[in-house]
């Protein structure tokens, strides 16, 4: 029941994109170049509604509709390199004309561009994941070294 819950939100979320203009490249180019905000207004509103709606589970205390979990709101500490990846992620958005939250709206669309967009992010994805194991070192059992 709880996957089909998910594709039902899933579906939703994409035909929202979709309506929104979210999954149409010249919005994305156009944003980018200054010259159309529409996407700028739906981001906008995205926040607005979602910062609302977080007010409202947190004054509610509402659990996790998957396990009926507590939901954290915890702040997750800053790391040294969000701000190159906010701005690599921003290079990637600009070049591709998509953002990844749209990407599978986009090839739902039928747009096959966006199959090398979700090429390009597997591929990105795999590469952070090496360099994150490489930049922390593997904990050992033995705690001298």
């Amino acid at each position: 029941m709880k996957k089909i819950f998910a594709l039902g939100l899933g579906t939703l979320f994409g035909f929202l994109l979709s309506r929104s203009g979210a999954t149409t490249y010249d919005f994305h180019a156009e944003m980018f170049l200054l010259e159309n905000f529409q996407l700028v207004y739906v981001i906008g509103a995205a926040v607005v509604t979602a910062s609302i709606g977080i007010w409202i589970l947190k004054q509610f205390q509402v659990n996790s509709v998957a396990d009926s979990a507590p939901i954290d709101f915890a702040k997750k500490p800053d790391k040294p390199g969000l701000l190159f990846g906010a701005v690599l992620f921003g290079i990637g958005w600009a070049m591709t004309a998509s953002c990844p939250g749209s990407v599978p709206a986009m090839l739902g669309e039928g747009k096959i561009s966006a199959i090398f967009v979700i090429i390009g992010i597997l591929i990105g994805t795999f590469v952070y994941g090496r360099a994150q194991d490489m930049a922390i070192p593997a904990k050992t059992d033995n705690p001298t070294q």
